[in-house]
């Protein structure tokens, strides 16, 4: 909904706004000048511009405004009463202006400073980006920091998110993505749940065991991912548990509830501490990736362009492609033939 905006009114009937545009800023910031240098001639001086063109600017403006705002001799130049006045009542927006142009300078020339939204899915941002965050603050103090933490995919200019991480695949053209690392994406589960029930050789072997699901934000369970003979392969296996966190899926796995797809970056830890194994590494896809997200290339703060360049060396220093760092892949386990199947 538009709101209610009452334009004042001026004597010829058109809107005051419109008046405004109508009047010549170059014959405001020569009046400006001139009122400050007392002379046309430095005035011109100050502006880089003729003695000339600065009297033609301000006898434009006092066409338009109706009125005389300077007294003009051979001598000297004062302004007239309403001249004062009009001085008066542009110098509030003039020291803005002139603030803003200085608060300008210092983002351009100063520190990085000012306040920074990033964007992120709640695994991503919990486990990644806010372990750096004391790190970032601490080298760049005079930056503030708000993480928002949410599994759908940010609207960037109307969230007004400076930065934010995607995962998977992207196919948006509105932003700019810059890839940090590959995603992986692993099938996981307990050396107990192992032991117990062995672990699936292919694709097609899921189907015998107590697969755990995430729920998405949107309410749709999310698919499983694999690449078979070259081939993008999505099968959807009966579902022991279902979870809406990541968090619990993989505290599931870890208790030998059964086995579940997660990403490398959340099982990591887990996978260095024994605590759970993986299968069907071979058949995970490769095109997936971590992305680092912002709306344009061109005069980014300080802030943003600091962010970038530090997150993007520190993720990439976490060594997120966890199976590549651990050694070889763990192998299929053999269940013990007195157990029943995790299905049954």
């Amino acid at each position: 909904m538009k709101p209610d905006l009452q334009l004042p009114r001026v004597g010829d009937g058109h809107d005051a706004l419109n008046a405004s545009f109508s009047t010549s800023y170059a014959g405001v910031l020569a009046f400006i000048a001139v009122a400050a240098e007392g002379s046309f001639a430095r005035a011109g001086d100050r502006l880089g511009i003729g003695r000339s063109a600065v009297s033609r600017s301000v006898q434009k403006l006092e066409n338009q405004l109706g009125v005389r705002l300077f007294l003009r001799t051979t001598r000297s130049t004062s302004l007239t009463g309403e001249g004062r006045m009009f001085l008066e009542g542009c110098s509030p927006g003039v020291d803005r202006i002139l603030q803003a142009l200085e608060q300008m300078r210092e983002l351009r020339d100063g520190p990085p400073r000012g306040h920074l939204r990033i964007g992120a899915s709640y695994g991503f941002g919990r486990r990644v980006i806010a372990p750096l965050l004391a790190a970032f603050r601490s080298e760049y103090p005079e930056v503030s920091v708000e993480l928002l933490l949410d599994e759908q995919a940010p609207d960037l200019s109307a969230g007004r998110i400076d930065v934010a991480f995607r995962d998977g695949v992207l196919d948006d053209s509105q932003v700019i993505a810059k890839q940090l690392v590959p995603m992986q994406v692993l099938v996981c589960a307990s050396p107990g749940y192992a032991q117990r029930h062995g672990l699936p050789a292919t694709v097609e072997e899921l189907s015998g065991h107590a697969c755990i699901g995430h729920r998405l934000a949107g309410g749709r369970l999310q698919r499983w991912e694999f690449r078979v003979d070259g081939s993008e392969v999505h099968p959807q296996p009966d579902t022991a548990l279902v979870f809406n966190d990541a968090e619990l899926a993989l505290q599931a796995v870890i208790d030998g509830l059964g086995i579940a797809q997660l990403p490398s970056y959340q099982v990591r830890e887990a996978l260095r501490a024994g605590t759970v194994l993986t299968c069907l590494d071979s058949y995970s896809p490769q095109d997936r990736g971590h992305y680092l997200c912002y709306l344009s290339r061109r005069q980014l703060p300080k802030r943003i362009r600091a962010f970038i360049d530090f997150s993007t060396q520190r993720v990439r220093a976490l060594e997120l492609d966890a199976v590549a760092h651990r050694g070889p892949c763990h192998r299929p386990v053999a269940r013990d033939a007195t157990v029943q199947p995790a299905w049954a």
